[in-house]
């Protein structure tokens, strides 16, 4: 099976480089670099910037942001287009989330960072151990940070996410340091969102570094995809659990739910054509993914659920086929590096999901993030 994998990596690998990661479409108003997966992006490079504009996914035909990119070394453009001016590339950085921090930190540029935000959510030990050296400053908590250590740290950016109707960033808006927009999570495809990674990319001036980066995912991803296609086994899969009185499940059109049809899952849910979570009442979740065949699910502990614990959240879990049949598998956030690794990494993820759903399957790296539930 290894040599299976090995060859269709090497043939998607081959396909790639025929066609090339990012191409350049030549017109009148700029080059625009062609994107392969990303429905929320868009480059277009021009003669001393380069424009880049995310699509707002909360509004059709809307556009959230404008970015005009301009190196430091040129002067600025007279005739520059409407935007937030960024001089790259970046070099000092105010990281409002753990998924950007650990993307820096892939491209080797994680001495850019200078200050965070939510550090309690931050597991990646270099970022730990800088701030408590005070070489990165901890601004506090993401949705009120303290304005204040922002301007201390001087930084040319500050990356966040934003929400839909959050009513912006407040005083953050008012202190004339560029806010990057970190929207990849909010297209509706795995590739589409770690192809974001070009963007940010541009910003640190790593670009070959991203584009190089992106096409290992690529071909990593839709090689297992073509793997779980030679299964014989087909298993159907619920997944996550009851938050308060919801059951939160993933849309058929979010990231998760396109990865578990790559994976070769079988989705109960994958008709819907949310590209966000379902919020669902247990019983309905019961009715329609009570017999699925295995149990996905996301939680925060310092110790390793069992299913004990399950029973002792809801005796409702009983009446699972998978709890019954003890195809259960757990993802511990607070022990794995899900949030960190995931969304840029999406091939790692869908590795996990082809082993669980494809027994059958062998040589595949062991699993990541999800391991089964003990008794």
């Amino acid at each position: 099976m290894r040599v299976i994998l090995s060859f269709v990596i090497v043939v998607l690998a081959a396909l790639s480089s025929c066609t090339g990661g990012s191409t350049s479409v030549n017109s009148a108003e700029g080059d625009t670099i062609a994107l392969k997966y990303s429905s929320n992006l868009s480059i277009v490079k021009h003669d001393g910037y380069t424009e880049v504009k995310l699509r707002n996914p909360w509004k059709e035909g809307k556009t959230l942001h404008t970015y005009i990119l301009v190196p430091q070394a040129n002067e600025l453009p007279a005739d520059l287009p409407e935007g937030t001016v960024i001089r790259t590339p970046v070099k000092r950085a105010v990281v409002f989330t753990t998924v950007h921090c650990s993307l820096f930190m892939t491209l080797g540029q994680q001495d850019r960072i200078v200050g965070v935000a939510d550090l309690k959510y931050i597991k990646i030990p270099w970022i730990q151990e800088q701030c408590k050296k005070g070489l990165i400053a901890d601004c506090g908590e993401g949705l009120s940070p303290v304005v204040e250590k922002v301007i201390d740290m001087n930084p040319d950016v500050m990356l966040l996410s934003p929400f839909e109707n959050s009513g912006g960033y407040g005083k953050l808006e008012e202190i004339n340091i560029p806010i990057v927009e970190c929207a990849e999570y909010m297209e509706t495809s795995p590739l589409g969102r770690a192809e974001w990674m070009k963007f940010y990319g541009l910003l640190l001036g790593e670009e070959a570094q991203a584009e190089k980066l992106f096409a290992e995912v690529d071909s990593s991803y839709n090689a297992l995809k073509e793997l779980a296609k030679t299964s014989k086994v087909s298993r159907s899969v619920i997944v996550d659990k009851v938050t308060g009185s919801v059951w939160y499940v993933p849309g058929g059109r979010s990231t998760i739910g396109q990865m578990l049809a790559d994976a070769g899952g079988v989705y109960p849910f994958s008709g819907d054509t949310h590209s966000g979570s379902l919020s669902l009442p247990f019983e309905s979740v019961l009715e329609k993914a009570g017999d699925c065949d295995v149990w996905l699910y996301r939680y925060n502990s310092d110790r390793s659920m069992t299913m004990k614990d399950l029973l002792a959240e809801k005796q409702g879990y009983s009446q699972l086929k998978a709890f019954n049949t003890g195809e259960v598998y757990g993802c511990n956030v607070a022990k794995t590096l899900f949030y960190e690794q995931s969304p840029f990494r999406p091939d790692y993820l869908l590795s996990d999901f082809i082993q669980i759903f494809h027994p059958d399957l062998k040589g595949l790296h062991p699993l990541r993030y999800y391991f089964k539930i003990n008794n």
